[in-house]
Protein backbone atom coordinates (compact mmCIF):
# COMPACT_ATOMS: atom_id res chain seq x y z
CA UNK A 1 0.00 0.00 0.00
CA UNK A 2 1.15 3.55 -0.71
CA UNK A 3 -0.55 6.13 1.46
CA UNK A 4 0.15 9.50 3.05
CA UNK A 5 0.25 11.03 6.51
CA UNK A 6 -2.56 13.35 5.41
CA UNK A 7 -5.08 10.47 5.41
CA UNK A 8 -7.98 10.45 7.89
CA UNK A 9 -6.85 7.08 9.23
CA UNK A 10 -3.40 8.46 10.00
CA UNK A 11 -4.73 11.64 11.61
CA UNK A 12 -6.89 9.62 14.01
CA UNK A 13 -4.24 7.02 14.82
CA UNK A 14 -1.52 9.63 15.40
CA UNK A 15 -3.86 11.74 17.55
CA UNK A 16 -4.90 8.70 19.61
CA UNK A 17 -1.25 7.68 20.02
CA UNK A 18 -0.38 11.15 21.34
CA UNK A 19 -3.37 11.19 23.68
CA UNK A 20 -2.43 7.80 25.15
CA UNK A 21 1.07 9.03 26.02
CA UNK A 22 -0.31 12.35 27.22
CA UNK A 23 -2.86 10.71 29.52
CA UNK A 24 -0.16 8.37 30.86
CA UNK A 25 1.96 11.37 31.81
CA UNK A 26 4.73 10.43 29.40
CA UNK A 27 5.35 13.98 28.13
CA UNK A 28 7.06 17.01 29.64
CA UNK A 29 5.41 20.39 29.04
CA UNK A 30 8.08 23.05 28.70
CA UNK A 31 8.38 26.67 27.61
CA UNK A 32 11.49 27.36 25.57
CA UNK A 33 12.90 29.80 23.07
CA UNK A 34 12.85 28.84 19.40
CA UNK A 35 13.80 30.52 16.16
CA UNK A 36 11.19 32.84 14.68
CA UNK A 37 11.26 34.45 11.22
CA UNK A 38 10.07 38.04 11.70
CA UNK A 39 9.77 38.64 7.96
CA UNK A 40 7.64 35.54 7.37
CA UNK A 41 5.87 36.02 10.74
CA UNK A 42 6.20 32.38 11.79
CA UNK A 43 8.19 29.99 13.92
CA UNK A 44 10.64 27.94 11.86
CA UNK A 45 10.63 24.17 11.64
CA UNK A 46 14.16 22.79 12.05
CA UNK A 47 14.37 21.98 8.32
CA UNK A 48 13.68 25.63 7.49
CA UNK A 49 16.82 26.79 9.30
CA UNK A 50 20.21 26.44 7.62
CA UNK A 51 23.73 27.30 8.69
CA UNK A 52 27.23 25.92 9.19
CA UNK A 53 27.59 22.50 10.82
CA UNK A 54 29.72 22.78 13.98
CA UNK A 55 31.15 19.30 13.35
CA UNK A 56 32.23 19.30 9.68
CA UNK A 57 31.88 22.99 8.62
CA UNK A 58 29.29 22.14 5.96
CA UNK A 59 27.77 25.54 5.10
CA UNK A 60 24.37 24.09 4.18
CA UNK A 61 23.44 22.02 7.22
CA UNK A 62 19.82 21.89 8.33
CA UNK A 63 18.52 22.66 11.81
CA UNK A 64 17.80 19.00 12.49
CA UNK A 65 20.72 17.30 10.75
CA UNK A 66 23.85 17.80 8.70
CA UNK A 67 23.44 15.71 5.58
CA UNK A 68 27.17 15.80 4.87
CA UNK A 69 28.45 14.19 8.08
CA UNK A 70 25.12 12.71 9.24
CA UNK A 71 25.23 14.32 12.69
CA UNK A 72 21.84 15.01 14.28
CA UNK A 73 21.58 18.67 15.27
CA UNK A 74 19.41 21.21 17.03
CA UNK A 75 18.84 24.60 15.34
CA UNK A 76 20.84 26.35 18.08
CA UNK A 77 23.87 24.20 17.18
CA UNK A 78 24.17 25.87 13.77
CA UNK A 79 26.75 28.59 13.18
CA UNK A 80 25.26 31.63 11.44
CA UNK A 81 21.65 30.35 11.17
CA UNK A 82 19.38 31.72 8.45
CA UNK A 83 15.73 31.23 7.57
CA UNK A 84 15.27 29.08 4.48
CA UNK A 85 11.97 30.87 3.87
CA UNK A 86 13.06 34.52 3.75
CA UNK A 87 16.83 34.33 4.04
CA UNK A 88 16.73 36.60 7.09
CA UNK A 89 18.47 35.96 10.40
CA UNK A 90 15.89 34.43 12.77
CA UNK A 91 15.33 35.66 16.31
CA UNK A 92 14.55 33.68 19.45
CA UNK A 93 10.98 33.81 20.73
CA UNK A 94 9.29 32.01 23.63
CA UNK A 95 6.83 29.19 22.96
CA UNK A 96 5.35 26.18 24.79
CA UNK A 97 5.71 22.57 23.63
CA UNK A 98 5.46 18.93 24.71
CA UNK A 99 8.59 16.81 24.96
CA UNK A 100 9.28 13.07 24.97
CA UNK A 101 11.79 12.53 27.82
CA UNK A 102 14.24 10.23 26.05
CA UNK A 103 16.56 10.44 29.06
CA UNK A 104 14.03 8.41 31.06
CA UNK A 105 14.24 5.65 28.45
CA UNK A 106 18.04 5.54 28.34
CA UNK A 107 18.59 2.61 30.72
CA UNK A 108 16.33 0.13 28.91
CA UNK A 109 17.47 1.38 25.49
CA UNK A 110 21.11 0.71 26.43
CA UNK A 111 20.23 -2.80 27.55
CA UNK A 112 17.96 -3.50 24.57
CA UNK A 113 20.38 -2.23 21.91
CA UNK A 114 23.92 -2.55 23.28
CA UNK A 115 23.42 -5.90 25.02
CA UNK A 116 20.44 -7.35 23.16
CA UNK A 117 21.24 -6.46 19.55
CA UNK A 118 24.97 -6.85 18.99
CA UNK A 119 24.10 -8.50 15.66
CA UNK A 120 22.97 -5.18 14.18
CA UNK A 121 25.13 -3.76 11.38
CA UNK A 122 28.27 -2.03 12.73
CA UNK A 123 27.26 1.37 11.33
CA UNK A 124 23.83 1.12 13.01
CA UNK A 125 25.12 -0.25 16.32
CA UNK A 126 27.95 2.32 16.37
CA UNK A 127 25.68 5.30 15.79
CA UNK A 128 23.28 4.11 18.49
CA UNK A 129 26.14 3.62 20.95
CA UNK A 130 27.44 7.10 20.19
CA UNK A 131 24.02 8.64 20.91
CA UNK A 132 23.59 6.68 24.12
CA UNK A 133 27.11 7.45 25.32
CA UNK A 134 26.48 11.19 24.83
CA UNK A 135 23.33 10.91 26.97
CA UNK A 136 19.79 11.28 25.66
CA UNK A 137 17.83 14.51 26.05
CA UNK A 138 14.07 15.31 25.94
CA UNK A 139 12.88 15.88 22.37
CA UNK A 140 9.95 18.09 21.35
CA UNK A 141 6.92 16.30 19.86
CA UNK A 142 5.06 19.47 18.83
CA UNK A 143 5.74 22.49 16.64
CA UNK A 144 4.21 25.90 15.84
CA UNK A 145 3.02 25.41 12.25
CA UNK A 146 -0.11 26.01 10.19
CA UNK A 147 -0.01 22.54 8.61
CA UNK A 148 0.12 19.06 10.11
CA UNK A 149 -1.89 17.14 12.69
CA UNK A 150 -3.20 19.43 15.47
CA UNK A 151 -2.00 18.55 18.97
CA UNK A 152 -5.20 16.98 20.39
CA UNK A 153 -5.24 18.53 23.86
CA UNK A 154 -6.76 21.67 25.36
CA UNK A 155 -4.61 24.78 25.17
CA UNK A 156 -2.66 23.60 22.12
CA UNK A 157 -4.14 25.92 19.52
CA UNK A 158 -1.70 26.54 16.65
CA UNK A 159 0.42 23.54 17.64
CA UNK A 160 0.85 20.44 15.49
CA UNK A 161 2.56 17.10 15.99
CA UNK A 162 6.22 17.34 15.05
CA UNK A 163 6.88 15.41 11.84
CA UNK A 164 9.35 12.98 13.40
CA UNK A 165 6.67 11.99 15.92
CA UNK A 166 3.77 11.46 13.53
CA UNK A 167 5.69 10.15 10.47
CA UNK A 168 6.72 6.74 11.92
CA UNK A 169 3.17 6.26 13.16
CA UNK A 170 2.40 6.36 9.43
CA UNK A 171 3.81 2.83 9.18
CA UNK A 172 1.09 1.73 11.57
CA UNK A 173 -1.71 3.72 9.90
CA UNK A 174 -0.67 2.40 6.47
CA UNK A 175 -0.93 -1.13 7.83
CA UNK A 176 -4.36 -0.34 9.23
CA UNK A 177 -5.54 1.02 5.85
CA UNK A 178 -4.31 -2.11 4.07
CA UNK A 179 -5.91 -4.48 6.60
CA UNK A 180 -9.18 -2.52 6.59
CA UNK A 181 -9.30 -2.81 2.78
CA UNK A 182 -8.44 -6.53 2.63
CA UNK A 183 -9.13 -8.11 6.03
CA UNK A 184 -9.62 -11.56 4.51
CA UNK A 185 -6.03 -11.46 3.18
CA UNK A 186 -4.15 -9.56 5.89
CA UNK A 187 -6.24 -9.93 9.04
CA UNK A 188 -6.20 -7.15 11.63
CA UNK A 189 -3.53 -4.46 11.80
CA UNK A 190 -2.91 -5.29 15.45
CA UNK A 191 -1.62 -8.70 14.35
CA UNK A 192 1.22 -6.94 12.50
CA UNK A 193 2.09 -4.45 15.23
CA UNK A 194 1.19 -6.04 18.55
CA UNK A 195 1.66 -9.80 18.17
CA UNK A 196 4.96 -10.92 19.79
CA UNK A 197 5.35 -13.47 16.97
CA UNK A 198 5.65 -10.61 14.44
CA UNK A 199 9.17 -9.62 13.34
CA UNK A 200 9.52 -5.92 12.53
CA UNK A 201 12.36 -4.72 10.28
CA UNK A 202 13.16 -1.19 9.13
CA UNK A 203 15.13 -0.73 5.90
CA UNK A 204 16.36 2.87 5.97
CA UNK A 205 19.21 5.30 5.29
CA UNK A 206 21.75 6.33 7.92
CA UNK A 207 20.10 9.72 8.50
CA UNK A 208 17.11 7.92 10.04
CA UNK A 209 18.98 5.50 12.31
CA UNK A 210 18.41 7.50 15.49
CA UNK A 211 14.66 7.84 14.81
CA UNK A 212 14.10 4.14 14.09
CA UNK A 213 16.43 2.72 16.74
CA UNK A 214 15.97 5.15 19.64
CA UNK A 215 13.08 7.61 19.22
CA UNK A 216 10.37 5.42 17.64
CA UNK A 217 11.11 2.45 19.97
CA UNK A 218 10.84 4.81 22.95
CA UNK A 219 7.44 5.96 21.65
CA UNK A 220 6.26 2.36 21.15
CA UNK A 221 7.54 1.29 24.57
CA UNK A 222 5.84 4.24 26.26
CA UNK A 223 2.51 3.38 24.57
CA UNK A 224 2.87 -0.11 25.95
CA UNK A 225 1.04 -2.39 23.51
CA UNK A 226 3.39 -2.46 20.49
CA UNK A 227 6.28 -4.70 19.50
CA UNK A 228 9.76 -3.23 18.96
CA UNK A 229 11.89 -3.50 15.80
CA UNK A 230 13.96 -6.67 15.66
CA UNK A 231 16.54 -5.23 13.27
CA UNK A 232 17.24 -1.94 11.47
CA UNK A 233 19.51 -2.65 8.48
CA UNK A 234 20.49 0.86 7.42
CA UNK A 235 22.67 1.83 4.47
CA UNK A 236 24.95 4.85 4.18
CA UNK A 237 24.55 7.44 1.39
CA UNK A 238 24.95 6.93 -2.35
CA UNK A 239 26.24 10.18 -3.88
CA UNK A 240 26.22 11.18 -7.55
CA UNK A 241 29.53 12.21 -9.09
CA UNK A 242 30.86 13.29 -5.68
CA UNK A 243 27.83 15.37 -4.64
CA UNK A 244 24.71 14.55 -2.61
CA UNK A 245 21.75 13.53 -4.76
CA UNK A 246 19.17 16.32 -4.70
CA UNK A 247 15.98 16.29 -6.75
CA UNK A 248 15.32 19.94 -5.91
CA UNK A 249 18.69 20.89 -7.43
CA UNK A 250 18.10 18.50 -10.36
CA UNK A 251 21.21 16.56 -9.33
CA UNK A 252 19.85 13.06 -9.90
CA UNK A 253 19.61 10.24 -12.40
CA UNK A 254 16.01 10.42 -13.55
CA UNK A 255 14.76 6.93 -14.32
CA UNK A 256 12.50 7.85 -17.26
CA UNK A 257 15.45 9.61 -18.92
CA UNK A 258 17.74 6.64 -18.29
CA UNK A 259 15.23 4.29 -19.93
CA UNK A 260 14.99 6.58 -22.96
CA UNK A 261 18.78 6.71 -23.37
CA UNK A 262 19.36 3.02 -22.52
CA UNK A 263 16.22 1.15 -23.65
CA UNK A 264 15.97 -2.36 -22.26
CA UNK A 265 19.02 -1.87 -20.02
CA UNK A 266 17.25 -1.87 -16.67
CA UNK A 267 19.38 -4.75 -15.41
CA UNK A 268 22.61 -2.89 -16.16
CA UNK A 269 21.58 -0.12 -13.76
CA UNK A 270 20.29 -2.64 -11.22
CA UNK A 271 23.64 -4.45 -11.32
CA UNK A 272 25.71 -1.29 -10.88
CA UNK A 273 23.55 -0.06 -8.00
CA UNK A 274 23.73 -3.46 -6.31
CA UNK A 275 27.50 -3.80 -6.79
CA UNK A 276 28.02 -0.27 -5.49
CA UNK A 277 25.47 -0.33 -2.66
CA UNK A 278 26.61 1.83 0.29
CA UNK A 279 26.18 -0.89 2.90
CA UNK A 280 28.97 0.13 5.27
CA UNK A 281 30.21 3.49 3.95
CA UNK A 282 29.17 6.28 1.60
CA UNK A 283 29.67 5.32 -2.06
CA UNK A 284 29.65 7.26 -5.30
CA UNK A 285 27.72 6.63 -8.52
CA UNK A 286 29.70 7.88 -11.53
CA UNK A 287 29.03 7.40 -15.22
CA UNK A 288 32.66 6.34 -15.71
CA UNK A 289 32.20 3.51 -13.17
CA UNK A 290 28.85 2.65 -14.77
CA UNK A 291 30.59 2.32 -18.15
CA UNK A 292 33.49 0.29 -16.76
CA UNK A 293 31.28 -2.16 -14.87
CA UNK A 294 29.06 -2.64 -17.92
CA UNK A 295 31.99 -3.27 -20.28
CA UNK A 296 34.29 -5.25 -17.97
CA UNK A 297 32.06 -7.18 -15.59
Amino acid sequence: IYSRTTSKTHHKLASDFFKTLYENGDFLEQTSEQYYDSEAAQFLADRYITGKCPHCDNENAYGDQCEKCGTSLSPTDLIGPKSAISGSVPVMRETKHWYLPLDKHEIWLREWILSGHKEWKPNVYGQCKSWLDMGLQPRAVSRDLDWGIPVPVEGAEGKVLYVWFDAPIGYISNTKELCDEQPEKYGTWEKWWKDPETRLLHFIGKDNIVFHCIVFPAMLKAEGSYILPDNVPANEFLNLEGDKISTSRNWAVWLHEYLEDFPGKQDVLRYVLTANAPETKDNDFTWKDFQARNNNE
